[in-house]
């Protein structure tokens, strides 16, 4: 009999490295109950001896394709939402197809970085790529540029699903995993073939005011205009004399549907050209409205995405699930935070396995079978099973 797909988790507030490694490891050896792991993810507070720790993991799982990076915030099933820990989760299948890959200095020839990414990992496969797991850099080159070469190397057909690597709002250096080595300025990826399904949720709980604007003048992440005015003078225009934050997002509508992605102001802005900086590119053109909402509006997007994941789950229930949550969010729900959390559990019941991380943006599609987009301030669901 073929063994179908299982997973474990295992997540440590320790702050010692290695203990915090040996008790994840452990967690995960009492589920597993002697299963050997194709592929996994880790997750880790920036602060760890991040090669300890893999070192740690290849020395008892030699050869697993591993991928990770540094959060700020990591959840599990086993201890619901942290800041300061470490979690893993561990694939196991006969019959799935699972491999890891990774592009080095995305800052300077992302083309080439997503390139060998994708060729390293696709080595290993020879069915079709059903989805790809990615963990970019998020501070030494444009996100959307990475998921771009990303989409245009694998095929805008196949949906990429993950998040930008974090440094606890720090905004200094991120670090990506790649089996035993530890990277910054790099975009690993995890390739699925074989017979998996999934399905994915994704919602923000913030809410278009007002009207809508088009943007006029724009160059990557800064939005210069909107309606051929200064991007200032429509945000005050809305919330009168409030500087631009990230509790006031923008929504931009997707051009090939009624479906909104967000884009968080990143504090930075220009009084004299009224240019606003926005963590993620905004295009030219594209229709975007202020948005607003409440703490429990942001809450309530947990549940929604995983209601929305669990709808279009293609079998009978999933084995797992990952979340990628906005690091805005955790900022804005402050003491909140492990609520996001309990919420989305909540639906998926006590013994599904859970993992996921607090990133500096999310990659997911904005439908089934569409496109990609770079998000912020969005909770995304990802649920796993076999066919």
């Amino acid at each position: 009999m073929k063994f179908m797909l299982k997973l474990a988790v295992g997540h440590s507030n320790d702050p010692d490295s290695q203990d915090a490694i040996t008790e994840v490891l452990e967690q995960i050896h009492t589920t597993l109950a002697g299963d050997i792991p194709r592929a996994g993810l880790l997750f880790a507070a920036i602060d760890f001896e991040h090669d300890q720790i893999l070192q740690k993991v290849a020395e008892t799982f030699p050869n697993i394709e591993l991928i990770g990076g540094t959060t700020d915030g990591e959840m599990s099933s086993v201890l619901g939402f942290e800041q300061d820990s470490l979690t893993l989760v561990v694939f196991c299948s006969d019959t799935i197809t699972i491999s890891a890959g990774i592009g080095h200095n995305v800052s300077k020839d992302v083309d080439a970085a997503a390139q060998a990414a994708v060729q390293q990992a696709r080595a290993a496969h020879t069915e079709d790529i059903q989805f790809c797991i990615s963990l970019p850099e998020s501070l030494t080159t444009s996100s959307q540029i990475i998921l771009d070469s990303l989409k245009q190397t694998l095929g805008v057909q196949v949906p990429i699903f993950g998040g930008l690597t974090a440094d606890q709002w720090r905004f200094q250096q991120t670090y990506q995993f790649f089996k035993t080595e530890v990277y910054s300025d790099a975009a690993p990826v995890l390739l699925f073939s074989g017979p998996i399904l999934f399905s994915h949720g994704i919602a923000s709980g913030w809410q278009p005011i007002g009207k809508a604007g088009q943007v006029s003048k724009a160059k990557d992440n800064v939005v210069y205009e909107i309606d051929n005015q200064p991007a200032l003078a429509f945000y005050h225009r809305y919330l009168g004399s409030l500087p631009p934050s990230s509790e006031y997002p923008l929504a931009l509508l997707d051009s090939d549907s009624d479906r909104y992605y967000m884009r968080a102001p990143s504090g930075i802005y220009d009084k004299t050209t009224g240019s606003i900086t926005f963590f993620g590119t905004v295009p030219e053109k594209t229709v975007v409205h202020i948005t607003e909402t409440t703490h429990d509006d942001i809450l309530s997007a947990s549940q929604q995405s995983t209601q929305q994941a669990l709808a279009s789950y293609p079998g009978k229930s999933p084995a797992a699930a990952l979340f990628f949550s906005c690091a805005s969010r955790r900022q804005i729900l402050g003491s909140r935070t492990q609520e996001e959390y309990k919420q989305a559990q909540h639906l998926l019941g006590p013994m599904l396995p859970i993992c996921g991380f607090y990133t500096n943006g999310e990659i997911s599609p904005l439908q089934k079978q569409g496109d990609t987009y770079m998000h912020n301030e969005t909770f995304i669901t990802l649920l796993l099973g076999d066919a």
